[in-house]
This record gives C-alpha cells, sequence and structure tokens, in this order.
C-alpha cells in the first residue's frame, strides 16, 4: 500500500495538475466562482441514502454552493473541474457522492473498508432485525415522495383559514368589530347560558374559539390514531392504487364520548332540540349534537348560531388530532368508512358553504381544499363541486390547473378514483383560468384557453345550453335545435351516469353563472359555441365524456355526489329529482347524510357496547369530590345539598345531581339567583320546597310528562342513597378518579350563594359547622363577653 501524503503534498500535485491541463482548456471565469461541494455530515449521508435512486435529486444535492466557502482555497477549484488522474483526485471527486458507500470506500482504502463502514452496516443490520417496524417507516417515507406534486397541492395555507382576517380585508376592522359586537348583544343571553367564561385563552387553527364557550380539555373524550397495515388492506384491495401510499388516520370515541353519542341518538329519535341541549350539558363538545343544532337553527335562519355551533364542532374534532396527525400538510387522510370521522367531513362542508354565504371565497376555498385532502380519490362530500367555484372566483386559478394537469397525465384507472379532469365543471373551470391567465399576461398564447372551452363543449354540451339561459348569452336557433342540447330535469330513462352527468352540469351553471355574466366572458361564450356545430356532427365519441360515465359506473362515486345535494337540500332541491327514490327514502341523519355502502362501522348495539350512561346516578364518591371543588367551603355545601335534597322536583329536571345543579347556580345571573332563593323560600309548609310543586329553578314552568325527551328513564337522586352499593363501583373507582383527574371543574364563587343562604335561611350553618360553633361559644364565655 502506498504511503500517504499530506496536505501540502496533495496540494502541490493538484497544482502541477492544473498546470499541465491548462493547454488543453482554458478555466472559465464562473468555475473559479463556483465553490466546492459542501460534504455532508454522517448522520446526514444516511438519512439520504435511500434518495441517490431518484437521481435528479442527486445532482440538486451535489449543486449546492455555500458562499462562506466561496473565498477560500481557490487553488483547488481548477483541479476540481477536472478529471482525476490518480487515487488522490479519485478520492477528491468521490467524496460529494457519500450516497454510494462503495466509492466512498473504496477512496478510503481497504483497511478503512473493512475497519469503518462494514461495521456501521452491521449495526444497521443488527437494528433492522430487532425493529422491523423502522423498515416500514422508511419505506413510507420514501414512497411519500412519488405524490410530492399532489402533496404540495394539497397542503393547506393556515393563515388563510381566517374568515375573520378576510372580512377585515374588505370591510376594515372596525365595521368586523362593529358587527360582531351587534351580533353579541342580539344572542347575548343565549351565550351566557353555555358555560363559565375561561380565565385563558383558547387556540385553533380552524377557528376563533369565543370567550363564551366553556373550557375544553386536550382532548374531550376524542382521540386519533394511524390505522395499521390489515386495516388499510381491508379498505384498499388494489394495493397499486396511490391510495395504498398514503398515511391512513382514524378517530376514536372514549367510554364517555360513546356514551353520550347513544343518548344523543335516543334525543334525535325523539325530535326534541331540548333533549339534545341536556346531551351538551353532559358533554359541551360532542361533535353530532353540536351539528345537529346547528341544522335546528340553519332551519329556523338563524345563521350566526348555526355558523358558531359548526365552529365548536370543528374546535372538538381538532383537539383530538394533537399530536403526529396533521391536517394541513396534504399528506395525511381520514377514513370516511368510520362513523367516527364523518363528523369531521360533515362539519368542514357545512363550514365551506356558510363561508361562501358570507362571501369569504378564499377562506371557502382554503377549507374547501382542507377537505379535499382528508380523501381526495373518491371526495365523499364532493368538495370538488364546490373547488371549480371557488379556485376561480378567489383567484386561485393557477391552482386548478395544477390539478387538472396532475390527474389528467394520469394513464392508469383505478376502480372508484375520482378524476377531476374528467368532470364538466373542471373542464369549463380550467377554460376560465386560462383565459384569466391569458388576460393577465401569463405566457400562454390566445387561443388555449378557446381550445379548453371548446373541448370542454364538445365533451359536456349539456352544459351549454344551461349556462346561456342563466346568463342570457344568445345561440343560434339551430344551436339550440341539437339534441346533445336537450334539457333534462330528472333521471327519467337515463342511466346511473347519465344522470349523474346531468345533475352535475345543472349543478356548475347554477353555482358558476355569476362567473360567467361578465362582457368578455359571454361574448367569448357565444362566439366559442356557435363555432362548435361542425365539430359537434362530426364526433363519434369523445374520450373525455367516456372517462366520465365510465368513472361514475361507481356506486361509491355516484353516492358523493348524492350527499353533496342533500347537505345542500335547501339551495338545490330542484336537482333531488336526479337522485334515485331509493336513496331519498333511505333512512338518514342530518348528522350522517347518506352513509356510505362501504362503512366499516355505524351507530348500533355493537357500536355502544361498553360505553358510559351519562345519565345514570353518578357514583357518590365522584359528587362527593367533584362538589368539593366547586364549593370547598363545607358549611355552604352541606346546605346547598341539604335544599336540594329536599326538592324532588330539582332531581327529575336536574339528572346530573347536585352537581349539576352547582353548576348552573355559577352560570346564572345574580338577580335569578336571588329569585331562584327567594322562591325556595316562600314555597311549601314547614321548609323548603319548589314552587307549584317542582318547578323549575326561578319560577319556569315545568314542562308535561308528554313533552319529557324519550330517553331512558332516570333514577331520582335519592335512589343512590337507598340502593345498596354497586359490586363494581370498587373495580371502576380508579377509572373515575382518573376522569374526575382530567375533568376540568372550576371552584364556584360562593360570595353571593353565601349571603342568600344567610339571608333566607340565617347565618346559622349545617350541623357540619355545629362543632366550629360551639367552640366559637366557648371562647366568647372564656372571655366574659357574654
Amino acid at each position: 500500500m502506498p504511503a500517504r501524503i499530506n496536505k501540502r503534498q496533495q496540494r502541490e500535485q493538484e497544482e502541477l495538475l492544473a498546470l499541465g491541463n491548462q493547454t488543453t482548456a482554458a478555466v472559465d471565469t464562473d468555475s473559479e466562482e463556483e465553490p466546492a461541494p459542501i460534504v455532508p455530515s454522517g448522520f446526514a449521508a444516511l438519512s439520504t441514502a435511500e434518495d441517490d435512486h431518484d437521481g435528479p435529486n442527486s445532482d440538486d444535492e451535489t449543486s449546492k454552493p455555500t458562499k462562506a466557502k466561496k473565498a477560500k482555497k481557490k487553488k483547488k477549484k481548477p483541479a476540481a473541474s477536472d478529471a482525476p488522474a490518480n487515487s488522490q483526485q479519485a478520492k477528491l471527486a468521490e467524496v460529494p457522492k457519500l450516497q454510494q458507500p462503495k466509492s466512498f470506500k473504496k477512496g478510503k482504502g481497504k483497511e478503512k473498508k473493512k475497519d469503518g463502514l462494514d461495521d456501521l452496516d452491521t449495526a444497521l443490520a443488527e437494528l433492522s432485525q430487532k425493529y422491523p417496524e423502522l423498515q416500514s417507516v422508511a419505506t413510507s417515507s420514501s414512497s411519500t415522495t412519488r405524490n410530492a406534486s399532489l402533496v404540495s397541492l394539497l397542503s393547506v395555507s393556515v393563515s388563510n383559514l381566517d374568515a375573520e382576517a378576510e372580512m377585515r380585508k374588505f370591510f376594515g376592522a372596525r365595521a368586523v368589530i362593529a358587527a360582531k359586537s351587534s351580533e353579541t348583544s342580539s344572542s347575548g343571553g343565549s351565550k351566557k347560558r353555555r358555560g363559565v367564561v375561561p380565565t385563558q385563552a383558547q387556540r385553533s387553527q380552524l377557528t376563533r374559539p369565543h370567550p363564551s364557550w366553556s373550557m375544553i380539555k386536550q382532548r374531550e373524550g376524542l382521540s386519533s390514531r394511524p390505522l395499521t397495515d390489515e386495516e388499510v388492506q381491508q379498505k384498499i384491495t388494489d394495493r397499486n392504487s396511490p391510495a395504498a401510499e398514503d398515511k391512513w388516520w382514524t378517530v376514536e370515541y372514549s367510554k364517555r364520548y360513546k356514551g353520550a353519542t347513544k343518548t344523543f341518538m335516543q334525543a334525535v329519535s325523539s325530535a326534541d332540540p331540548e333533549a339534545l341541549r341536556g346531551v351538551l350539558q353532559k358533554l359541551p363538545w360532542h361533535g353530532d349534537t353540536l351539528l345537529q343544532l346547528a341544522e335546528v337553527y340553519r332551519h329556523q335562519e338563524d345563521y350566526s348560531e348555526a355558523v358558531e355551533y359548526v365552529d365548536r364542532a370543528l374546535f372538538s374534532y381538532e383537539r383530538a388530532f394533537l399530536g403526529s396527525y396533521s391536517f394541513t400538510n396534504g399528506l395525511n387522510r381520514l377514513d370516511f368508512n368510520r362513523v367516527e370521522n364523518r363528523p369531521f367531513f360533515l362539519a368542514l362542508h357545512r363550514q365551506v358553504t356558510d363561508l361562501q354565504r358570507r362571501g369569504c371565497i378564499r377562506t371557502a376555498f382554503e377549507f374547501g381544499r382542507l377537505l379535499y385532502s382528508l380523501e381526495p380519490w373518491t371526495d365523499p362530500h364532493g368538495v370538488l363541486f364546490h373547488l371549480d367555484f371557488v379556485s376561480i372566483k378567489s383567484g386561485m386559478g393557477q391552482w386548478l390547473l395544477d390539478v387538472y394537469s396532475e390527474f389528467a397525465c394520469a394513464k392508469t384507472v383505478f376502480e372508484d378514483h375520482l378524476n377531476p379532469s374528467a368532470l364538466p365543471g373542471w373542464a369549463y373551470a380550467r377554460a376560465l383560468a386560462l383565459f384569466a391567465r391569458e388576460k393577465a399576461g401569463g405566457g400562454q398564447s390566445v387561443g388555449s384557453s378557446t381550445d379548453a372551452l371548446k373541448q370542454a363543449m364538445l365533451a359536456f354540451p349539456e352544459v351549454v345550453p344551461l349556462l346561456s339561459d342563466k346568463c342570457d348569452i344568445p345561440l343560434s336557433p339551430e344551436l339550440r335545435e341539437h339534441r346533445a342540447f336537450r334539457i333534462q330535469t330528472d333521471g327519467i330513462g337515463l342511466s346511473p351516469a347519465q344522470s349523474i352527468l346531468h345533475l352535475l352540469s345543472h349543478l356548475y351553471a347554477q353555482r358558476s353563472a355569476p362567473l360567467w355574466k361578465s362582457a368578455s366572458h359571454m361574448k367569448w361564450f357565444e362566439n366559442t359555441a356557435n363555432g362548435i356545430r361542425p365539430s359537434l356532427n362530426a364526433q363519434r365519441s369523445n374520450q373525455t365524456r367516456e372517462r366520465f360515465l365510465q368513472m361514475y359506473g361507481s356506486t361509491t362515486l355516484r353516492y358523493s355526489v348524492y350527499r353533496h345535494i342533500l347537505v345542500l337540500e335547501q339551495s338545490f332541491r330542484n336537482l333531488t329529482p336526479f337522485i334515485p327514490r331509493s336513496v331519498l327514502l333511505a333512512k338518514q341523519l342530518a348528522c350522517d347524510p347518506l352513509p356510505p355502502l362501504t362503512a366499516s362501522s355505524e351507530y348500533n348495539d355493537a357500536f355502544f357496547a361498553g360505553a358510559e350512561e351519562i345519565f345514570s346516578v353518578r357514583p357518590r364518591r365522584r359528587d362527593a369530590r367533584a362538589l368539593e371543588r366547586l364549593i370547598p367551603d363545607a358549611g355552604i355545601r352541606a346546605q346547598i345539598e341539604a335544599l336540594f335534597n329536599a326538592n324532588p322536583g330539582l332531581a327529575r329536571q336536574l339528572p346530573g345531581g347536585v352537581v349539576q345543579f352547582v353548576q348552573m347556580m355559577a352560570e346564572m345571573p345574580e338577580e335569578a339567583l336571588n329569585d331562584m332563593m327567594l322562591d325556595f323560600a316562600m314555597a311549601g309548609e314547614g321548609g323548603v320546597g319548589v314552587p307549584g310543586g317542582g318547578g323549575m329553578p326561578g319560577g319556569l314552568p315545568v314542562e308535561g310528562d308528554d313533552d319529557e325527551p324519550d330517553l331512558e328513564p332516570m333514577p331520582p337522586r335519592g335512589a343512590a342513597e337507598a340502593v345498596p352499593a354497586l359490586a363494581d363501583e370498587d373495580q371502576s373507582e380508579e377509572e373515575d378518579e382518573d376522569e374526575d383527574e382530567d375533568e376540568y371543574i372550576a371552584p364556584m364563587p360562593i360570595r353571593v350563594v353565601r349571603n342568600l343562604l344567610n339571608r333566607f335561611w340565617g347565618g346559622g350553618s349545617a350541623t357540619v359547622d355545629g362543632d366550629e360553633s360551639d367552640s366559637d361559644a366557648e371562647e366568647r364565655d372564656h372571655d366574659g363577653v357574654d
């Protein structure tokens, strides 16, 4: 083995080689400015070892200069640009290629090859055998780079999820603040009853938490986890599908959350909104209940309340995604087949429609992109039918063109996979985006938008007469009489795929007609439509149209369209004739419109197995601990318990017992609390009672038995003391303690309650304070005051 040379000798050899090569080629001045490649550290080389198979990535990595190296050791640069002539120059040339271990080890010599990287390879092999799951993680991370372009298109801009910020841009901060204050004053009474004002601000990326919202725990009965490999294989049978490379997640319910959901289903069956509010009293952040109440307010045209309940539902689910799951990076997917995930899809869809109604188009686009990124392959809520409008309206036409190109280049057609480039709305929206780019000088030829509009009209001529009628665009009589421009108003006599085509044509014309009402667009549309008649007569088939009909032969994709229309029933009621009667008559809930046929879970007895009954009699120990936290003063606590036990009507109206009674008192204004105590003091003979024989506190009327929600019967409060201790109470004691530790209970301000109790029932305490009063009396006798 030749003797090693030092750095000075190595530099001399490089200078001699550079002088010898000057006769063959002159060194460019630009190469003099080029710095030497940066050698990554050992860990960086290992982390990028898999990427050298991709080809272009390796060139990009070796061509990144660092300006700090620019003025140092310029003598090396000419030698670095020439081909190495001996082993030393070969070693220098191979240094940047640390991704190729063989070349690197060859330059280091045989001894270092045996003693250095071989040991590292051995250690990595041992780790791979000891932790095989790390190999799957590395494989999944490298596979995601194949869909890097789609991931970048699906990633969400968090700053654009703020509707209030968008309104400030249009109307100014003062107008927005004034509008919010007017809404708060008009509905302030109802908001005061929702919970105690939290002592600290709550943060969210999806909404702005209102100060009146009750404090939410880190996860309010909801948590998220990734699907296992077996679960992904059951969901996606075709392993070549791009959906198989994604990371799939699901939300899970706790036992208490399942119990609240079971009670919610009973309340929905009773059709009583007050029963829904009873669920919120036990679990204020129950997503299904919040969405159901939002729908109730929407039918009452109380849109401000409906928007707030949707915001609260989004906030509750956002807390479940704390941790490794991120809904904004475009990488993660949510399984729509699981019933636990579908409320989040519905909440996002409601948010998109509400934002469009309020004029926050850019924010609506961002929420629509978020909803699309959760499940882009089947698009279960049909958000693509929103995006073809809001992307153009908000100036995000380039995003639509990029997504269109991404899917138009796909050669393989997978079953139950939605391709936006085959949708009629996206074909016409693409023409609008190209037209806007040409008008702004985007570098495209003048005829590209016209060609795109011709292609859209030839593939989907059903849209032409509908748009022309909506925008008052004149068409020639010959074109009007063409059979391709016949308008269908229902799906009678049509195949399921053809019925979907006419439905989507009507949907696009109704939603996107305002985009075509400018003079330039109307003239452009008229000239293009009147010029396609010869081509329309000559064509026998159209590739885009055939691809659409083949795609919507899938029942799953047709259900996505039906679900989109059912969610927007109030706005597009005229499109329901295109939906089969079997779908319209199927049993469905407003919180879960049209469950998928491929659902892997649903609200049934198997789902609710082991759920905690939230309206059952709470264990005494848990009640006592909660009451101690609410009222630390033992004397006041004993008086309130005596007051509650002396009024059986309170136990019937408040299934949560004395704890719920105390929480209600804490939320009541001082005047209402004063009236309630006065009624208690004046009612009944020989003691406190309920006015009118068991009414609600504050003199509110008692609902009759017929008006009560059709829930399971709740035992009276006193039954807990009469019934012997349950056998499993000790077994569940640890679970109860864990739940109490997680539950946020703010101490109740008892100054007002103490004053009222002393006012109506005197200053004496309960028996708990008897010893203390006796000791005080003894002290007074001892001092000689008495």
